[in-house]
């Protein structure tokens, strides 16, 4: 049994204690224990046998048990008992975005909606928006759901970058250590730092081709694979992601590697572009469509070279001007990770962190930073553990006194909030905290149901605002979790050139937000740009690598980012100066 049935098991029946009325903590412990379960690299079933389904984070004696059972039956006990009481659809009814558990069950109480065409019906009929607790534009919310649901293109088959690219790189790793492999490279979107990957693609050169694709197939991450040969082999997770891996001579190497990072936008465009020329352009070389001769390519830089371009980072591959920048010699120089002087986005356990102060600063410090921001949420963000105003004011004291502490010279911590901003634009705390604070970034963490066009007026306030010195996580979007509310960028990003506010790239790979194309349209507008990680712990400030491939897609340069600079620099620009 694969990793995602059991998962799915798992979280089926969670969604029917939910329906059934069990208390949240409960439900949260199945809904927890499926994701780690999904996401494990190694077999869980194979832990189970062995005794060991506990080594899962999340997964206790409990729900060991009923993993064992649905492995030696094919069924869950409990799962069997509740879907005596639901109709089997119901579940599948919960899974609409807006709709949830909670709610099914009121639907199908009332309105007798027992599955997803019950529930168009009733939408269409405008039967949904008499439901207590519902209401027009919580219809209007359910069927633009529905019509998404539909659509084909990235649906669960995508997984997040950050899900797909560790693996990824694990695999990578193996195959180099192999004694037959020369070269061996990720390729596709997650060698394009794309938001989220379909599968891993993985591109090798070795003296004993065979025996490199048999050793990928027996790695412990594959749970499946076809057969290996001379070419390579394709294969499976044990959480379900397909890997393919390619091997080909050397000397055309370069031509399979571009081809299989895509896109296939860039792509098309490239051999539209070549047949222009009289080229003809493919994995397996470049072809000169008159004579008829091959010529291949070793590296990824001689093929963009024969074709007429510079060399184009892999990040700008999507089709959107680059290849027409690559031959007038445009491109940009695309920021790095090494040019990151600081991290202005951070919590601690102040309010919803995992690391004290200390351990945040520390760690901060160690990657070399010159300055960095605790930014610890303020009341009315929604979640809990916030910080009152009179507690800010003691973190404020704090912050100071940790700078002036012996061995902390060339680093600098600022004392700031991150400050949800209310319906009406407002902020939290009275304005003389807020002027008092190094850094304030201000997030709508509330209410993100509300039109357009009050959205963007809540925000331009804020932004207004002489004391916010940057919009966090600009759109609210939770990738494949949580559509963008919606906001006019543009309008936003007008305000933000002219006030000096910076806006925030925020690294966490579930956001990403600003995107790569909203990032872009504000630098055009003159925004300055804040690549920050939203850490919670001292592990995720790793999450600067995602920020910085956000900023490499949307083309951004080492001078876009403001957190580049020196905290001389950077403090100026703070300041207005």
């Amino acid at each position: 049994m694969t990793n995602a049935e059991i998962a799915a098991a798992l979280e089926e029946l969670g969604i029917l204690y939910e329906l059934d009325g069990a208390v949240k903590y409960r439900v949260l412990a199945y809904s927890t224990a499926a994701k780690a379960i999904r996401e494990s690299p190694a077999s869980v079933a194979e832990l189970a046998t062995a005794g060991r389904a506990t080594d899962v984070p999340g997964v206790g004696k409990t729900l060991a048990e009923k993993i064992d059972a649905l492995i030696e039956t094919g069924e869950i006990p409990a799962a069997v008992k509740l879907k005596a009481k639901f109709p089997p659809t119901l579940i599948e009814v919960t899974r609409v975005p807006g709709v949830g558990p909670k709610t099914a069950r009121r639907l199908f109480e009332e309105l007798e909606i027992s599955s997803m065409e019950d529930l168009k019906a009733a939408a269409e009929g405008e039967k949904v928006r008499d439901v207590k607790g519902l209401g027009p534009k919580a219809e209007e919310n359910i069927l633009a759901a529905l019509e998404r649901l539909g659509e084909p293109g990235e649906g669960p088959g995508r997984l997040l970058l950050s899900k797909v690219k560790p693996i990824a790189e694990e695999l990578a790793a193996a195959l180099r250590e192999h004694p037959a492999a020369k070269k061996v490279e990720i390729a596709g979107s997650a060698r394009r730092w794309a938001e989220t990957c379909k599968d891993i693609d993985l591109v090798a050169t070795a003296e004993e081709p065979t025996a490199l694709a048999e050793h990928l197939a027996g790695h412990p991450l594959i749970a499946a694979a076809g057969s290996a040969g001379a070419n390579g082999v394709r294969a499976q997770t044990h959480n379900g992601i397909s890997v393919d891996l390619r091997i080909v001579r050397p000397a055309a190497f370069g031509n399979l590697l571009q081809h299989f990072t895509g896109s296939a936008a860039h792509n098309v465009q490239l051999r539209e572009e070549a047949v222009g020329r009289g080229l003809s352009v493919s994995e397996h070389g470049i072809t000169e469509s008159e004579s008829g001769e091959v010529e291949t390519c070793e590296s990824e830089e001689a093929v963009y070279e024969r074709l007429g371009y510079a060399y184009i980072e892999p990040e700008l591959r999507e089709g959107r001007g680059e290849l027409k920048a690559a031959r007038e010699g445009k491109l940009p120089e695309l920021v790095e990770l090494a040019d990151i002087r600081g991290d202005l986005h951070s919590h601690t356990t102040l309010s919803d962190g995992r690391n004290s102060l200390e351990e945040m600063a520390e760690a901060g410090r160690h990657r070399g930073y010159a300055y960095m921001a605790i930014t610890d949420h303020s009341a009315s963000h929604g979640f809990g553990d916030h910080v009152t105003a009179e507690r800010l004011w003691e973190r404020i004291e704090e912050v100071r006194a940790w700078n002036e502490g012996s061995g902390h010279r060339g680093f600098r911590l600022l004392a700031g909030s991150e400050i949800n901003i209310g319906l009406d634009g407002s902020l939290d705390y009275p304005d003389d905290l807020v002027a008092a604070l190094d850094w304030v970034v201000a997030s709508v963490h509330t209410s993100f149901s509300v039109s357009e066009k009050q959205m963007t007026e809540r925000v331009l306030a804020a932004i207004e605002n002489p004391n916010v010195d940057c919009i966090g996580h600009l759109t609210g979007r939770l990738i494949g979790r949580r559509e963008p509310y919606g906001v006019d960028i543009e309008a936003i990003a007008e305000a933000a050139a002219r006030t000096g506010t910076m806006i925030e790239i925020n690294g966490n790979p579930n956001r990403r937000d600003l995107s790569d194309l909203h990032a872009r349209l504000a630098v055009d507008a003159g925004v300055r740009i804040v690549l920050n990680t939203d850490a919670h712990g001292v592990e995720t400030l790793d999450n600067m690598a995602y920020a910085v491939a956000t900023a490499r897609r949307a083309w951004l340069t080492k001078a876009d980012v403001a957190n580049t600079r020196s905290w001389t620099a950077f403090e100026k620009l703070t300041k207005g100066s």
